[in-house]
């Protein structure tokens, strides 16, 4: 079963569409990246999974269980929507833990330390919050979510406002806690770091999912041919061609090369190159989110 699962999840203020038909799943143990430009919605998708606004249509379901027709549902589910998250300024981190497991329903008072522990922030555990640097209060806002060890992790933009070392801390913990099962989706700019980790890439665009990359399994070649925009035309119609799109003076795609040369090759066209290239996932979101 997925830890988390969006059928035809979509959001309406109004007459405007923030968020259409919305389809992805995570399973426990993987990473899911949501990458998009601003305003494409991802803080209002985090939100609707998080129950803290209701969808238009569709569904937000966590281990099955439908997150807004039963708010139980929630207790899987540990999250940071807004970053970074608010807390007490008068109380120190510690304390404000503390609160957050009580309405949690966390007993073990060892949680507190432990959270405190894996985000590195025992040192100003007895500080006041209002003494914290926006870095100490992002990594503290995630050491709340994972007092009542969720099971799905959700989380928006974690790593803004985190100096080079706070960035690779949480990343580190991101992938650390996949391997204990947990399944985590992240809003994220930083594709360099999660392409690393993740195990899917979903790219929005004015409220759409426009593409779905599965990291480790791409295999792009490069294509150097003339004329460009009539050999892309014909690899899009290939369906041993998954995708393709022109970067430069080339054009890069996914699927069957030998394919996609023989039916180049019958239609006339002049391949001057082809080659395997290393996938990445940088450029490619730049020029899915162009086109789109």
């Amino acid at each position: 079963m997925e830890a988390l699962r969006l059928e035809g999840l979509s959001k309406r203020y109004g007459r405007k569409p923030i968020l259409e038909r919305i389809n992805l799943s995570v399973r426990p143990g993987e990473v899911y990246a949501l990458a998009g430009p601003n305003g494409s919605g991802k803080t209002t998708l985090i939100r609707l999974i998080a129950g803290l606004a209701f969808p238009t249509a569709g569904r937000a379901l966590l281990l099955g269980e439908d997150v807004h027709q039963n708010p139980q549902a929630r207790r899987h589910l540990g999250a940071v929507v807004e970053a970074p998250a608010a807390f007490y300024p008068y109380l120190t981190g510690r304390e404000n833990l503390k609160m957050r497991a009580y309405l949690a329903g966390v007993k073990e008072e060892s949680r507190i330390s432990e959270a405190l522990d894996r985000l590195k922030l025992l040192a100003v555990a007895d500080q006041k919050v209002g003494s914290y640097s926006l870095g100490q209060r992002q990594r503290l806002g995630l050491a709340a979510a994972l007092l009542h060890r969720p099971r799905v992790l959700v989380l928006d933009e974690p790593t803004s406002g985190l100096d080079p070392e706070g960035v690779e801390l949480v990343h580190g913990l991101l992938q650390e806690l996949a391997q204990e099962g947990v399944a985590v989706l992240l809003s994220t700019h930083h594709l360099q770091e999660v392409s690393h980790y993740a195990h899917k890439v979903g790219i929005l665009g004015a409220g759409r999912l426009l593409d779905e990359v599965v990291l480790g399994k791409k295999e792009v070649y490069r294509l150097e041919t003339e004329p460009l925009e009539g050999a892309l035309a014909l690899l899009k119609t290939l369906p041993q061609v998954a995708s393709a799109w022109i970067q430069g003076p080339a054009i890069l795609f996914e699927g069957n090369s030998e394919a996609a040369l023989q039916a180049l090759l019958r239609e006339g066209y002049r391949v001057k190159a082809l080659q395997l290239q290393g996938f990445d996932l940088r450029v490619y979101y730049q020029e899915r989110v162009k086109h789109a």
